[in-house]
């Protein structure tokens, strides 16, 4: 309850900055300028005791006006007539009315041993609050460090204002009362808030961090609070008049520093970082801000008060309590009332008499520049500190800093680039000797460095001649990590090497203490030590891995680095590829990705990529999306399953129809399939086809894979299911686990009539005007050159699967660019494309594609690469389907169907049109090669070779 009421404060100040801050300046406006005046009323007074009150004043006015201090205890002599007390009532109330009041005595009870605690006071308030600075300095934020200057100095203000007003205090006494403030001012907190603030991202962020934070921090700081204010407030009890003045001050620097931090502090906080919209930058501070230790220390378990402490602290409140009530109400006896109306007028008048004026306040002025011992002492050690900071502290933090930088480096060293690099200009060479300059030859493992709590600053802190600038930011460490070159150190031996290598012993730092050249003596050495095939799981740095193999294979081949070096490897995540897309990493090759679309698919817009080294083929599909989505692409799409298919041989023809006989029956496909179906959560046996030849038998399982395109999960059932055949014919000897019936990556009429993974069919009627607006052409011609060849000219060249243009064409796009496996293009490939004319006007085009076979996968393989699964994000098929398994496999295979159906109406259009040689002319071959292939040769058909047998 308590946390919601302080987080409704803290949004409420952070919301309203302006309104709080304007009332705020306004209560201290209206404490400068009330007049506390008061009147001289001497009726009913002796005239002897009033002169000699106002004399005792006087003097005592003198002596405070001498020493410069506060205002301190005296015993003010009173009349025992009829308007005074007894002498015992002011030996027990004797104090001087009022905390401004000089006093009878004052000099003498001004003394040494006074001066020299004030003097400690002080040095000791200068010191914690030089300690404070340092302490957030250090974090190297100056943002923090300035709200934190900023709230010390309104701090001031409020509670100079209200010692001189409110308490109706001298001048001279901010000397001592100042001091205290600065023991009570908790700049730790102060950082804690302005830390979480600074990390927000926009506004209603920062308010939000801004009331969490008071959530958290304000119910222990209000406790505190009051039992600090109690507790220094004992002391107002004492009757000693210089000491009742000190804890007053304390108890006013207490409070007065929790309602500064509770209102002006988080406006303020809010109020820097929305005036930050308009001109400052602060993106640096949040940025580096987030994921600080400071921030996680904001939480509610590390903000959770100590249960115990909590209750002692509220005990203590309430002893304290009832000490003050106690001595407040019941010695509020007539005899001190007594006294009160004695004193009171007569001091009303040393005060009248003794008003500061300007002249006086002139004196008051120069006695504070007045060298005094307590005076030296306090410059001494501020001048000792400016000293100590400018001097010593900032190059101790320096010298700090690139010690951490040097160990960050020569860690990084250990574990990146140490040895020369296969190609390199001149001018590279030089920029990485020159990066390891500063860095000292160390042997044994750097020690960890010190991490500041939190960093917010806007450059690196390193900044010497000596030395290249290492920020700590991602973007710029890692190129220096790929530009490290070797420490001064020689390879030390191959059995030290090994020693390490195998060392597995907590902070050893194995392998990465390693340089290349020594890793690669140790595979030189052979297989048994660390084999080349392994190394990146041996260095546990991937990339590392692949810069040495590449190194190793260059000078086992004996090509020049330059070969190898041309061929990219940096900024790959290399180990989403170990055990899963390839081995022996040399680096990648890039492909261009480029997009066909937008297509009109089942009331659905999709923008496909593909990805080709062939011009003028994202154009053409392109164009053919175009036309298709005049009026959309409407599909259906069936799983078939993907197959697998062992041989296994039987030791005769019978016993071969016994085990055929026996598969096919009901009860045993049943236990077949629950031993194909218990090695995976998505893989289910659906089908089992058996074909028979001689003693040997082919068994073609069908599985339903979820949205994986499932060759793996099959060949794990299918093992499973031979195993359970093998049970009851113990005779039956597997031959292989994949017998080519399947069938799989090879061209197979099996797969045209019993499907294999999706089997897809599209069509779409394209309008007459679309035809001739955007193809240059009509339906009739499209219509007979598809007769004459996709179909007539398939069936002349005996083709299995090739009764279309250039299905293989989309499909190895898409399948390129979504981590498909590429030489499943072959069976995938599989197209029929049909056209005629629309029916109903003969001038519209009727055009349909159907693909039996297409094997493809949301998840598993190539699918898991970054940009392979940016690819299916961009199509929506990421991953398996929340809900439905298979959905998201199903939805891509329609995608692909529907691409190879624009492909196939653009390319149709261009051959009717001769448009083919002159696309690739302009897209995928230069004028320079074509005008270089011309010279010289009579070509009377103005084509290339290379040009023609494309047109196929």
């Amino acid at each position: 309850m308590i946390g919601r009421l302080f987080r409704a404060h803290g949004e409420f100040c952070a919301s309203h900055p302006w309104e709080v801050i304007v009332a705020l300046l306004t209560v201290t406006a209206c404490m400068l300028t009330v007049d506390k005046s008061t009147t001289l009323d001497t009726s009913g007074l002796n005239s002897g005791a009033v002169s000699a009150n106002v004399a005792a004043a006087a003097a005592g006015s003198a002596a405070s006006a001498e020493f410069g201090g506060s205002p301190v205890a005296t015993n003010v002599p009173t009349s025992t007539g009829a308007g005074g007390t007894g002498s015992a009532g002011s030996s027990r109330h004797s104090r001087c009315h009022g905390w401004s009041q000089s006093c009878d005595g004052l000099e003498a009870e001004y003394n040494a041993a006074d001066v020299i605690l004030m003097t400690i006071v002080r040095c000791t308030a200068v010191l914690y609050c030089y300690y404070q600075f340092c302490s957030l300095h250090r974090l190297g934020s100056k943002y923090v460090l300035g709200i934190a200057g900023l709230f010390t100095v309104f701090s001031s203000f409020i509670f100079t204002t209200t010692i001189i007003k409110f308490l109706g205090s001298d001048i001279s006494d901010l000397k001592d009362a100042m001091f205290f403030l600065l023991l009570v001012i908790d700049l730790s907190n102060s950082g804690r808030l302005a830390q979480l603030a600074l990390s927000g991202s926009n506004q209603a962020e920062v308010t939000q961090n801004i009331a969490r934070g008071l959530e958290l921090l304000g119910p222990t700081i209000s406790l505190d609070t009051i039992v600090e204010a109690l507790l220094v407030g004992v002391g107002t009890l004492s009757g000693v008049q210089r000491l009742e003045v000190l804890c007053m001050f304390a108890v006013l620097s207490v409070l007065v520093n929790y309602v500064v931090f509770m209102t002006f502090y988080p406006a303020c906080l809010s109020l820097i970082f929305d005036l930050s919209r308009n001109g400052v930058n602060m993106s640096l501070v949040r940025e580096k801000a987030k994921g600080s230790l400071l921030l996680k220390s904001l939480t509610e378990e590390e903000q959770k008060a100590n249960p115990v402490l909590q209750r002692v602290k509220l005990i203590m409140t309430t002893g304290l309590m009832i000490v003050h009530i106690y001595s407040r109400v019941v010695f509020s006896s007539s005899d001190y009332d007594a006294v009160d109306k004695t004193l009171s007028p007569t001091l009303n008048l040393n005060v009248n008499n003794n008003r500061t004026e300007s002249g006086e306040f002139t004196e008051i002025i120069i006695k504070w520049l007045t060298m005094s011992a307590d005076h030296i002492v306090i410059s001494i050690v501020l001048i000792a500190l400016v000293v100590k900071f400018i001097c010593f502290d900032n190059r101790e933090n320096l010298q700090d800093q690139i010690r951490q930088s040097q160990s960050s480096t020569v860690a990084i060293a250990a574990k990146a680039s140490q040895t020369t690099p296969l190609h390199g200009s001149p001018s590279q060479d030089n920029e990485q000797a020159m990066a390891l300059t500063a860095v000292p030859r160390i042997v044994e493992p750097p020690a960890p460095a010190r991490i500041p709590l939190f960093t917010i600053e806007e450059q690196s802190f390193v900044h010497t001649a000596s030395q290249t600038d290492l920020s700590a930011t991602g973007e710029q460490l890692l190129p220096l990590r790929q530009r490290m070159r070797p420490l001064e150190m020689p390879p030390r031996p191959l059995q030290e090497c090994l020693d390490i290598l195998n060392c597995t012993e907590e902070g050893s730092g194995g392998a990465a203490t390693l340089s290349d050249e020594e890793i690669i003596s140790i595979v030189n050495a052979g297989a048994q030590h660390c084999p080349l095939y392994k190394i990146e799981t041996v260095l546990d740095d991937p990339e590392r891995g692949v810069r040495i193999r590449r190194q190793i294979l260059a000078a086992r081949a004996n090509v020049p680095a330059s070969v190898i070096e041309v061929l990219p490897y940096q900024h790959f995540d290399y180990r989403k590829v170990m055990n899963a897309c390839c081995e022996n990493v040399l680096g990648y090759v890039p492909i261009p990705v480029g997009y066909a679309g937008p297509l009109l698919l089942d009331g659905v817009q999709y923008y496909v990529p593909m990805a080709t080294t062939e011009g003028a083929l994202v154009a053409s599909t392109n164009r053919g999306c175009k036309a298709l989505s005049v009026r959309g692409v409407r599909s259906v799409v069936e799983d078939v399953g993907m197959t697998r298919a062992p041989a296994v041989r039987f030791p005769s023809v019978a016993r071969a129809a016994e085990a055929k006989s026996w598969i096919e029956q009901d009860v045993n496909y049943r236990t077949i399939k629950t031993e194909f179906d218990s090695t995976s959560r998505f893989g289910r046996l659906k089908d089992c086809h058996i074909a028979m030849d001689g003693p040997q038998l082919y068994i073609r399982f069908v599985a339903l894979t979820g949205d994986a395109m499932g060759m793996n999960m099959v060949s794990k059932g299918a093992e499973m299911a031979m195993r359970c055949i093998k049970r009851h014919f113990p005779d039956m000897q597997i031959i292989s686990l994949s017998g080519n019936f399947c069938c799989d990556k090879k061209p197979a009429a099996i797969n045209w009539i019993k499907g294999r993974g999706k089997r897809v069919v599209a069509e779409c009627t394209i309008p007459a005007q679309t035809l001739r607006s955007v193809l240059k052409t009509d339906a009739k011609t499209l219509v007979e050159c598809n007769k004459l060849k996709n179909l007539s000219g398939s069936a002349m060249a005996g083709s299995i699967g090739g009764n279309n243009a250039h299905a293989a064409n989309m499909v190895t796009a898409v399948f390129l660019a979504t981590g498909q496996d590429p030489a499943q293009n072959v069976t995938s490939s599989n197209c029929s494309t049909a056209m005629e004319c629309w029916v109903e006007n003969n001038e519209d085009l009727y055009m349909t594609c159907t693909m039996p076979s297409l094997e493809v996968g949301t998840v598993g393989g190539g699918t898991g690469l970054p940009g392979q699964g940016a690819c299916l994000d961009l199509l929506g098929v990421r991953g398996a389907h929340p809900s439905q398994p298979g959905d998201n496999a199903k939805k891509l295979a329609q995608i692909v169907c529907a691409t190879v159906m624009a492909g196939e109406l653009s390319l149709m259009a261009a051959l009717v049109n001769n448009d083919l040689v002159k696309s690739h002319m302009r897209h995928n071959r230069s004028s320079v090669a074509v005008s270089s292939s011309n010279n010289g040769t009579n070509n009377p058909l103005n084509v290339t070779v290379s040009s023609c047998s494309t047109i196929s």
